[in-house]
């Protein structure tokens, strides 16, 4: 028998490496012989850089940038030196978190530190880039970072303008000669699970904006920005992407991707799949492993183990998933794929106690066995 073990991090308990290790543990308590093999998973977002280094045996790195509101913070990115790939999660450089409550405002935050870990990989020798681009404090169409990476931005009285979403309207015409030669070598695919447009009543501005600090007036200020420059984008770089699918994201950092770095908008969890390979793994497993820390609807609505799952199916393989905690509403995972699912959880203790990662392993190991043992029996 073969177990493929693709699991997400139980988030504030134990990473993807370390469930997954369990699972085996519990495993190999009732067969010995079965053959398991672990990959690391997560859907792009937070967690992504610490799972795929784990599991894919890369490299952490850290290096000091500029936050969204133009102070030094720490930023940590990851690289696979195998496939000299990097893996960013934009919100290290330029997340909502990095600013305090009362100085969030869209108008004022930049994406310059997201271009300057970029800068930073390259030089390391990294040509394959992925980035997640959840949770940022900005509304600057990405032109931070593209002024990080060389691409220069110019007003009407052919002056270079600034930092931040309150610069966009400013834009008249733009010169690429400067970037960074070594970005044509460069392939970049980008998380994006949302299908904003850059403007209008569904873009970056109108539906993020507030959340990031911006009134109704400011978020006005900002979509007349984005107007204008997916207007000079369109006129100098005869690019016309404004209403692609998900280039509203990160405030139209989407869009900065798309239309000066060739990027690939894509399903986060579709990138990871890729980048881990699970399908080689799974065309010949009898059962597969999945789940994350909370089963619910919203996991079965696309969420990693869903991915996983579908993955799973398309080579007749089982389904089973183990999480911290499952809800009533987790039927509706089986029917997108998971044939079982099973909580930890095993005897009354607190959420707090539940998520120590020894209890939380133990647990793990618990359930797994006795999933295995009824295996064993039914065979």
């Amino acid at each position: 028998m073969k177990v493929v073990i693709a699991i997400d991090s139980l988030k504030g308990s134990l990473t993807s490496i370390e469930a997954a290790t369990a699972i085996k543990q519990g495993i190999l308590n009732v067969d010995g012989n079965i053959d398991i093999e672990i990959k690391p998973l997560a859907d792009g977002g937070e967690g992504t850089v610490e799972a795929l280094v784990e599991g894919m045996n890369g490299e952490i790195k850290t290096i000091s940038v500029t936050g969204p509101i133009l102070e030094k913070v720490d930023a940590t990115y990851g690289i696979l030196k195998d496939t000299n790939t990097a893996i960013i999660e934009m919100a290290q450089a330029s997340g909502l978190p990095l600013v305090p409550q009362d100085l969030r405002n869209p108008l004022n935050t930049t994406t310059y530190g997201v271009g300057e870990i970029i800068k930073e990989a390259i030089k390391k020798g990294c040509r394959n880039f992925i980035v997640g681009i959840g949770g940022s404090a900005t509304n600057d169409c990405g032109i931070g970072m593209l002024q990080a990476l060389g691409f220069e931005f110019y007003n009407k009285e052919n002056k270079l303008v600034g930092l931040g979403g309150k610069e966009l309207n400013e834009i008249k015409y733009i010169k690429t000669n400067n970037r960074l030669k070594e970005l044509d070598e460069c392939k970049f695919r980008i998380a994006c699970d949302v299908n904003n447009p850059l403007y209008g009543e569904n873009g970056a501005a109108y539906i993020y904006g507030p959340q990031k600090g911006a009134t109704e007036e400011i978020v006005k200020e900002l979509d007349e920005g984005l107007r204008n420059f997916a207007k000079v984008v369109k006129s100098d770089l005869n690019k016309d992407i404004a209403n692609v699918e998900g280039v509203g994201a990160a405030g139209g950092l989407g869009f900065g991707f798309l239309g000066f770095l060739n990027a690939k908008l894509e399903s986060g969890i579709k990138i990871i799949l890729d980048e881990i390979k699970l399908e080689e793994s799974v065309k010949n497993a009898d059962i597969v492993i999945t789940g994350e820390g909370r089963l619910d609807n919203q996991t079965a609505m696309g969420k990693a183990p869903i991915g996983v799952a579908k993955l799973a199916k398309k080579h007749n393989a089982k389904v089973i998933a183990i999480a911290g905690c499952t809800t009533e509403d987790a039927v509706e995972c089986n029917k997108e794929g998971i044939d079982a699912y099973f909580s930890i959880v095993n005897s009354t203790m607190s959420i707090e106690e539940a998520m120590k990662p020894e209890i939380a392993k133990n647990n793990i190991i618990q359930t797994v066995t006795q999933v295995f043992n009824l295996i064993k029996i039914m065979k």
